[in-house]
């Protein structure tokens, strides 16, 4: 059995690579507004003057909000496995490789047009999350 402490180190480790998205984002998006001589109060709503902003930008700033969407699915599953007795060498395995995969994803989705290389890193991001619930559940089934 692997200590709980070890087995989350993956979520603060996607924690930590979430906020440094965030300082490459206002790193690139405050001189790319300056530029484009956009008003901060005319930006509130979202896509509001995105046309006027380069497209690796964007892009930046597209891959912070993706930080928010699935991996909330990888913490939830990493905790629910720390505090029920599923922290094991195989899972963590599998969420530091989820971990990196969602590196990965952020470098290409911000270095590279290339989507369908993008939706393949985030395609087997998306199994190694399938792994974890399978086993949990079946963890769980098992159990009972």
């Amino acid at each position: 059995m692997l200590t709980n402490t070890a087995f989350l180190y993956p979520v603060l480790a996607l924690v930590v690579w979430t906020l440094v998205m965030w300082l490459w984002m206002y790193a690139t998006r405050i001189p790319a507004m300056q530029k484009a001589g956009i008003n901060p109060d005319d930006a509130r709503h979202p896509h509001t003057y995105t046309d006027k902003m380069p497209a690796n930008v964007r892009s930046v700033a597209d891959n912070y909000n993706h930080l928010h969407e699935q991996p909330t699915i990888f913490y939830a599953l990493m905790f629910f496995a720390a505090l029920t007795g599923g922290a094991d060498h195989f899972a963590t395995y599998v969420a530091w490789a989820y971990v990196g995969l969602r590196v990965l994803h952020s470098f290409v989705q911000i270095l590279s047009p290339k989507v369908t290389l993008r939706f393949m890193v985030f395609t087997l991001a998306s199994a190694a999350l399938l792994v974890l619930a399978g086993k949990e559940v079946i963890r769980i089934l098992t159990l009972a």
